[in-house]
């Protein structure tokens, strides 16, 4: 028998709150420049209390073929992919800033 969520009391294979955790973000995608003229996408305003953060920042590795890390509550990826990065985050239920 499957259990109840805590947080929004539907069963946990029907349970919500993910999704809106979500869709509650305030996530902003900008570019910064970095030594030597290299060019890095950064992605803040993600929070960590119901999204893997970790796993967010291995999908967009992979999605965008670049390198990149997840720290101090900001993921960065190597080049400039804000097009992209804001793709993929709309994909899969984020609702990004635009600016």
């Amino acid at each position: 028998m499957a259990g109840i969520c805590s947080v929004c009391g539907l069963p946990e294979e029907l349970c919500i709150c993910e999704q809106i955790a979500k869709e509650q973000q305030q996530i902003r995608i900008t570019t910064d420049t970095r030594r030597y003229g290299k060019v890095v996408t950064v992605v803040e305003g993600i929070d960590s209390g119901d999204i893997d953060v970790e796993e967010l920042a291995r999908k967009l590795k992979t999605r965008c073929a670049a390198g990149g890390t997840y720290k101090a509550n900001r993921i960065e990826l190597q080049g400039d992919h804000k097009k992209k990065v804001r793709e993929v985050l709309e994909e899969l239920g984020f609702s990004v800033d635009s600016r």
